[in-house]
Formats: C-alpha cells, structure tokens, sequence
C-alpha cells in the first residue's frame, strides 16, 4: 500500500512538506535576493549563486510539481508561453514537429510563425485522429509530437498512450500541455510521455495573481539540460515571488478543482437540454465523442472546462456574453472566478471555434447561480 502522505491532495496541501528552518514558520520564508554569498572558498555550497538560475522558494514549487507528475525533475518559466516555447527552441534547427490542429491558439500561432520563418517545420494533424499522426511523424526526421487534451477550446481528447508510442517508434519525444487537466486528473508521463509542460497561471495557481509556467521531464537528459540553458541564458526564470504565490496557489488545487470538475459537469448536463444551445462540448458527457477515452485517462474528473455553441452563431454568442451578470468576459481560465468568452472572435480567421462557441471557465461561484445567469443570458440573445 502507498504511503498516504504521497497522495496528491497531502502534497498539495502541506505545501510538499517545506517550512521555514530558519523560524520554524509553517510556511516556506519568501527570499527575494538575486544573488547569494560565495564561501570564502568562491563555492555555493547553499545551492544558491543568481536569481537567473533558482530560487529558495522556486526550487520547492520545482520538487513539488515533480513530486505530481512523477518526473524526475521540473524548471519554473515566467509564462505559460516561455515554458512551451523553451520546449520547441531546445530542439535542432530545422526539426519536424507535430502538433495539434486543436490547440491553445497563441502556441498554435508562434509554431505557424517559427515554420514560416524555417527554424521549424510543422505539421498540424487532427491529434485524436491517430492514424493521421502516424501518417504525419517521419522516422528520423519529426523530433517532437506535441499534444493536449482535452484541447483548447474545443475540448477534443486524444490517446496519450498511443501518441507516446507513435512518437517512440518514430525516434521522437512526446510532450503534453497539462494545463487544463493538471497532474490531478492525468498524468501523462506515467502514459510514456517525456515532457509535460503547464501553463501555471492557470489551475495550479487559480488565483488570476501570477504568470507562470512550468515543465516537468521524466529524465533529466541532453533536451532537459538544454532547457534549463535556455532559460538561464534567456532569462525566462519565474521571480522569486511569483513562486511563492504559486505555492499558496497550489496548496489549494486538490479542493479547488474538485469543485470546479463537479460544477463543470453539472452546467455541461444541464446546458446539453437547453433549447439555445446547439452544442456542449465536454468530456465528461456521455454523448461526447471523447468520453470513453476521457474516463479512462482522466482520474477524479473531466475538468473544470467545457465549451458551449449558442444556436445562431457568433451574433447570438457575443450577445449571450455580453448579458451575463456573474460570468467574466475576460481571457485566461482555472481561476476561482467563472470566465467566459467567444473565442472564434479572439482567435481569428483560422481557428478551429464554431463561429456560435463560448469557452466557459468554470470557477467557485454556486454552480445553481452560474446555471441560472446563463439561462437568462440565453433567453434574452436567442429572442433577439
């Protein structure tokens, strides 16, 4: 039987079990310095030289997400973006790489941009399609398969375990975005995945207070090392701070995220009947596409995300946004507070939304209140 004080919700909550040696406080001591005392022999024996490379409260969160993911080790990045996109620029010039046509958009976008330019070349498959990502990697040549699932924002699942093994037998590496499931829900690296990355300002934090990204690796090999030249010679290090914001943040995930997957899954239920709305996207629901594969890969939920399209297109959907009272239009999820917005009118011309899609981002709010606002929105845009 596994210790209990490894499961996830204990790390989580005592903070992966760091306190103050210095004062006995329960809480790990903020250290804001960017640099650190050298022994009198020129060593660091503290572990500490330049806030470039680490800090004290930083190099906790680090151990902490390793500890969630199984991973063997884990580097903190300033954004979600730095953290995913240190990935892609620790690989050779001219790599191939295969990604999601279903993705976060801003990652989608800076990949479409480093292919146009040559530094990458890009393939863009239907990710749960996995005889089209097999007919896309090339033995030899593609580097990286990089998925997420459920995929933003349409919440599409594909098989992390048969990608880890697509990705293998073409000699290429697999890496997962872990945003919106978090190491609560899935654990790709324990799927045969080699790198998972996360976008922290989201779940892990939830608290709409920090930016911050992370990657976890299963080794610690030449990408790995690599990586962390990145992001010392770049300096895309999370300050000393923003980890220790991270950390409270995380303390509180395991009871944030329940709450959040069990309201998602009562709107997504309650929405499926309602007459505006042509649509729910989320896994959760049986009738989803993604749902058998979700319940087999996904522990202890499907997720605080789902995505609605509102009968009568964008002109419908911008209005049912623009009626709510209790929902947020704002960009960003994972955080206490229910956000919503129409994502084809922020993502442009190429994206993968239905035109009448609205990605809900579902918070801490009564789910019977959350329900009853959108109800209301619904009506009054779908009368016109």
């Amino acid at each position: 039987m596994s210790d209990p004080a490894e499961a996830p919700a204990t790390l989580l909550a005592r903070a992966g079990g760091a306190v103050d040696e210095a004062t006995g406080g329960i809480l790990p001591a903020l250290q804001p310095s960017t640099t650190f005392l050298r022994d009198p022999d020129n060593l660091y024996r503290r572990g500490f030289d330049y806030g470039r490379d680490a800090s004290p409260v930083g190099r906790i969160v680090e151990s902490l997400l390793g500890r969630l993911e199984g991973g063997a080790a884990a580097l903190l990045f300033a954004s979600g973006m730095a953290a995913a996109t240190a990935i892609f620029r620790a690989l050779p010039a001219g790599s191939h790489v295969v990604a999601p046509k279903v993705m976060y958009w801003g990652l989608r976008k800076w990949l479409l941009g480093e292919a146009a330019a040559g530094r990458l070349a890009v393939e863009l498959v239907a990710m749960e399609d996995l005889d089209a990502v097999r007919g896309a990697v090339r033995p030899g040549r593609t580097r990286l398969v990089w998925a997420e699932t459920p995929a933003n924002p349409t919440w599409v699942v594909s098989d992390l375990a048969a990608l880890a093994e697509i990705a293998r037998a073409a000699g290429a590496k697999l890496a997962v975005d872990n945003t919106v499931p978090t190491p609560l829900l899935t654990r790709p690296l324990a799927l045969g995945a080699h790198l998972v990355m996360h976008s922290a300002t989201k779940y892990l934090n939830g608290h709409s207070d920090v930016l911050a990204g992370a990657v976890v690796a299963a080794t610690e090999d030449e990408l790995f090392a690599r990586l962390r030249a990145i992001r010392h010679d770049e300096g895309a290090v999370l300050g000393a701070f923003e980890a220790w914001l991270l950390l409270r943040g995380l303390r509180t995930l395991a009871v944030r995220l329940r709450a959040q997957c069990g309201a998602a899954m009562h709107l997504a239920a309650a929405l499926e009947r309602h007459p505006a709305v042509e649509r729910v996207l989320y896994p959760g629901l049986p009738t989803h596409k993604g749902h058998t594969l979700a319940a087999r890969q996904m522990v202890g939920g499907f997720g605080g995300m789902l995505s609605i399209v509102v009968r009568g297109g964008a002109e419908a959907a911008i209005a049912t946004a623009a009626r709510v009272r209790l929902w947020t239009r704002a960009t960003s999820l994972g955080g206490v507070e229910s956000l919503i917005e129409h994502r084809a009118s922020i993502e442009g011309p190429a994206t993968p939304a239905p035109p009448g899609l609205l990605r809900l981002s579902v918070g801490l709010e009564d789910p019977a209140d959350l329900l009853a606002d959108l109800e209301v929105a619904l009506a009054a845009a779908t009368r016109g």
